[in-house]
């Protein structure tokens, strides 16, 4: 069988900036709203189809709850996928990191699996940084407009005492789901990344980012705002992968650019293999990847995929609708007979009506499940921003193996 091709790059020969040649971080015209996190680009048209599917959610729960609507078609679901299971608890030595973007804590969980201690998580978003909080009460988490904005960050008093750090910037300046304006998009924080490197000098970063921040539109981005300040101090390599091939039933590709101090560390590393596969196509010694609704706990109804990419959708902003993010999804999750407009809170909600087509609907515990995160991970909010949590987040499992990676070159 060939090889899958994980798209990994040498970037060894990248531009160096001369050591000192920056001049002091000054913050500039800091928001006291944060750009962050704000509803996706959508024309009224379809603004309007998603209010009609969110009203006619409503109507259809108002119905059940008064007795008048169909009975539940299922008893609550019970997921047979196990994600720690991916994801053994390594012993790092006592091998630190620190996480900038932390979200919902898709990277911060997998890196921890990896065997790295917690030394510190940075989240604009107040509700992301009570999930982080109530997940692990014993991490430091600096969270909100005040605290957890990095622009305003002093991240010098961290030299010396962080191996990795990690983070995914806001993908929205690069997503093929916006406009892709690169650095002329506000929300654009790939140069707080590079200051937060520079300032901390950790032993190995990894940025994680969508693929279209690798495809040639953005390559001239790449290598004068991340690749030029970084690789006078850093051997710097970038992967591709896709969720999938560590076990995760979703369809989601995530680029990482991973670097190293020393030449001795980035020659030691490699990307991780994958250990999973899906379809009639398998690897040496891999597991099969469980199909979506065989993850969720449904019953087989003898037609099994992969979820599509799982992203929030919002008409408003506070009106979530669905988690597609395309209309191929839509019909992914219909042959699929799952429903993923008007998301529930919990699976009892989520069961206790019928979704308007009959179809299985998705809870949060599912959307989280889907993207990799354990059971007990309590996601803090609203619905939508649980949703918005989890959509950006990277799964754990793939964080998991990427760190993983990491660490065994350190450790060499």
């Amino acid at each position: 069988m060939p090889e899958r091709p994980t798209q990994q790059h040498s970037l060894f020969d990248a531009p160096a900036q001369p050591e000192g040649s920056e001049g002091p971080f000054v913050p500039s015209k800091i928001r006291t709203t944060s750009p962050f996190h704000q509803p996706r680009d959508l024309t009224e048209a379809q603004r309007e189809k998603f209010r009609k599917m969110s009203r006619d959610s409503r109507e259809a729960r108002r119905s059940a709850l008064a007795g008048e609507g169909p009975a539940p078609l299922h008893e609550i679901n019970i997921p047979k996928f196990r994600p720690l299971d991916l994801m053994p608890q390594r012993d790092g030595q006592g091998v630190s990191a620190l996480s900038l973007f932390s979200g919902g804590g898709g990277l911060d969980l997998g890196v921890e699996r990896a065997g790295f201690t917690h030394t510190a998580s940075f989240e604009i978003m107040q509700e992301a940084g009570d999930t982080l909080r109530k997940a692990r009460n014993d991490w430091a988490v600096f969270s909100g407009e005040e605290d957890g904005d990095v622009r305003r960050a002093n991240f010098k008093q961290w030299r010396g005492k962080v191996d990795l750090l990690h983070g995914g910037p806001p993908c929205q300046p690069f997503s093929n789901a916006g406009r892709q304006q690169g650095h002329l998009d506000e929300r654009d924080m790939w140069p707080q990344f590079v200051r937060a490197v520079k300032d901390i000098r950790p032993a190995a970063f990894i940025g994680e980012n969508v693929p279209a921040l690798a495809s040639p539109k953005f390559s001239q981005y790449v290598s004068e705002n991340i690749l030029a300040p970084l690789s006078g101090n850093y051997q710097i390599q970038t992967v591709t992968l896709q969720a999938s091939d560590f076990g995760v039933p979703q369809v989601r590709r995530r680029v990482f650019f991973v670097g190293f101090r020393t030449k001795k560390m980035a020659k030691a590393w490699s990307a991780p293999d994958p250990t999973h596969y899906w379809g009639d196509a398998s690897i040496t010694g891999g597991a099969r990847c469980m199909g979506l609704r065989e993850a969720l706990g449904l019953p087989d109804t003898g037609i099994d995929d992969l979820s599509p990419t799982i992203r929030s959708s919002l008409t408003g902003p506070r009106h979530t609708t669905s988690i597609l993010n395309s209309v191929a999804a839509q019909r992914k999750f219909e042959s699929l007979e799952i429903w993923p407009n008007g998301v529930a809170a919990d699976r009892a909600s989520a069961r206790a009506f019928v979704a308007k087509n009959g179809h299985f609907r998705l809870s949060v515990p599912d959307v989280a499940l889907i993207q990799g995160f354990p059971e007990d991970w309590p996601f803090v909010g609203a619905t939508y921003m649980a949703l918005g949590q989890i959509g950006n987040a990277v799964p754990p499992p793939l964080a998991y193996a990427v760190a993983s990676s990491v660490l065994d070159a350190l450790s060499k």
